[in-house]
């Protein structure tokens, strides 16, 4: 060592007495148990069947805050300085819980309940019957359907962005233009092209598609009078508003490569596509896996282009899971029964997301 600025601070352990970790997993402990007295108890208030003078569950957030200081507390007492490093992470880690463990815990209460805001009786808890009733509505799995098309057009999506960000990475006149000029869709609210597009330029009476089509002799240019025509006008405004999402990624990708892989593709003769195909594209599958896998997640998110232009229809066409579950909240009051759907739904998603994710650990690996 030169000299003491070269040391390094080394976390030794304490000599901790065996009375401080008492006390340590003593207030941890006994605030636990505090928390979960307060819980329980407000739990059997709302239920009725008990009255314990709790006006809200501000008691239980007061007992979790109390639990969290004496946890972290108690890590000092019980480790000393390693029991200090934690608080780096611990006091976080508490807050997420707070804002996605408990309102998970709370939309599993009103998921199982009968709560309609229109009905004068409140929540009142119903079992199952959320559940037969999702299991005999064929406009839910109507739009769970309607979501599996909406997933495969990324496929196309896909392909057109990456043909673009090849485009754009080649050496053409007014590159940076066109880069600036395909990214403006992604720069727009989907409300915005919503009315923009939809209600405005695909309007069947004087939109200016509309007057497009009769001009080349579509009789009647209605985007959103028959099913399919309204599903792939509903998956073309959206791809318009993402394929900039996925072509600016995979363009990042493309000029990662170095370019001495090209050159020695074409000192061993391969050219054009066959370059592509052996080079470029197993190059870019981490990107290309990556960039499909952010855009399923949006996809399956997919609710505001459908709520301002179709409200779902025409027959429930166009309708997304999101749609739908909203249209149970705003039109019909339906909180329970609307909670319930969401919840299938997001364990809809975290099964496939799983399932993707492994399959792309398995295909994202790049070749050289």
């Amino acid at each position: 060592m030169s000299g003491s600025g070269d040391l390094l601070h080394v976390v030794s352990n304490d000599n901790i007495s065996a009375g401080r970790r008492s006390f340590g997993r003593a207030i941890i402990w006994g605030s636990a148990v505090v928390m979960v007295a307060v819980a329980v108890a407000q739990l059997m208030q709302v239920q009725g069947w008990g009255s314990f003078g709790f006006e809200n569950w501000r008691p239980t957030l007061y007992a979790y805050v109390l639990w969290a200081i004496c946890l972290c507390w108690g890590q000092v007492l019980m480790h000393g300085e390693h029991g200090k490093r934690t608080l780096f992470v611990l006091p976080a880690a508490l807050f997420v819980i707070s804002l996605t463990v408990f309102p998970l815990l709370f939309g599993l209460v009103i998921a199982f309940s009968d709560w309609n805001l229109s009905s004068p009786n409140g929540r009142q808890f119903n079992g199952l019957a959320n559940v037969r009733q999702m299991w005999a509505d064929p406009f839910y799995w109507n739009a769970m359907l309607n979501m599996v098309w909406y997933v495969l057009a990324i496929l196309i999506e896909y392909a057109i962005a990456f043909g673009l960000a090849l485009a754009l990475n080649a050496e053409i006149r007014a590159r940076k233009f066109f880069r600036v000029a395909f990214l403006l869709p992604l720069m727009l609210s989907p409300v915005a092209v919503s009315w923009m597009i939809g209600k405005s330029m695909l309007e069947a009476r004087f939109g200016p598609l509309a007057r497009l089509g009769r001009a080349l002799g579509w009789d009647d240019p209605s985007f959103f009078g028959s099913p399919w025509i309204a599903k792939l006008t509903i998956m073309l405004m959206d791809a318009w508003t993402f394929i900039p999402f996925m072509m600016i990624m995979i363009l990042a990708g493309l000029q990662a490569i170095p370019k001495e892989l090209n050159e020695a593709a074409k000192v061993d003769g391969a050219n054009g596509w066959r370059a592509f195909w052996e080079v470029t594209f197993p190059m870019m599958l981490p990107v290309s896996i990556t960039a499909i896998l952010i855009r399923i997640i949006f996809k399956l998110k997919l609710a505001d282009i459908v709520i301002a232009v179709t409200s779902g229809g025409p027959g429930g066409a166009t309708d997304t899971v999101t749609s739908f579950i909203f249209r149970e909240y705003r039109d019909r009051s339906n909180v329970g029964y609307g909670t319930l759907l969401a919840m299938v739904y997001l364990v809809v998603i975290i099964i496939v997301m799983t399932i993707l994710m492994k399959l792309a650990d398995r295909f994202a690996r790049p070749r050289t």
